[in-house]
């Protein structure tokens, strides 16, 4: 009877994944397109410099504002940048009527970000090891998290989040 459950579950799945629309680097393209001209619009309204890089990473739009002064955008904790990302894909899913999933990162905030949670990661799960105990690490958004949970998983442990946001946490197992 498990096993019987079991492959219901793993059917449902496979039908959930290949009902999972993927969007093609083209469609991609065009929402980073219709992005960079929101943004550039942005930063004209506001007086400011930037050049905008464009790209496409993990089956989404990746778009990076380099150059200029620019940490006001950026705000504490990467908090102004949040918001101009939701602001971008709501333009985006404006124009083109789907949702965005794309990533907005302003002079390299969520670039040097990034390295500084892998290393986070790596010595927490190094602790989880050698303690045998699990590690609880302070709040995250959901950007972090995911940092967290797929360097974890490389490293062979495993992690879940668990709270409710803001004060959603990463918990980091031992095995």
């Amino acid at each position: 009877m498990a096993k019987a459950k079991s492959e219901v579950v793993e059917q449902v799945v496979e039908e959930a994944v290949e009902a999972k629309p993927v969007k093609g680097v083209a469609k991609l393209e065009e929402e980073g397109d219709i992005a960079a001209d929101y943004l550039e619009a942005l930063l004209d309204i506001a007086d400011l410099d930037g050049d905008i890089d464009i790209d496409v990473e993990n089956d989404r739009a990746s778009l990076a504002i380099v150059g200029g002064n620019l940490n006001h955008l950026v705000g504490r904790d990467g908090e102004v940048l949040d918001a101009i990302q939701e602001l971008t894909r709501l333009a985006v899913q404006t124009a083109t009527g789907d949702r965005s999933r794309l990533m907005l990162d302003i002079d390299n905030f969520r670039a040097n970000r990034r390295k500084e949670l892998t290393k986070l990661a790596n010595e927490m799960a190094e602790e989880a090891k050698s303690t045998g105990a699990s590690i609880k690490l302070a709040p995250m958004n959901a950007f972090e998290r995911k940092i967290i949970h797929d360097t974890i998983q490389e490293l062979g442990l495993s992690s879940e989040s668990d709270g409710e946001d803001p004060n959603r946490y990463v918990v980091i197992y031992p095995a």
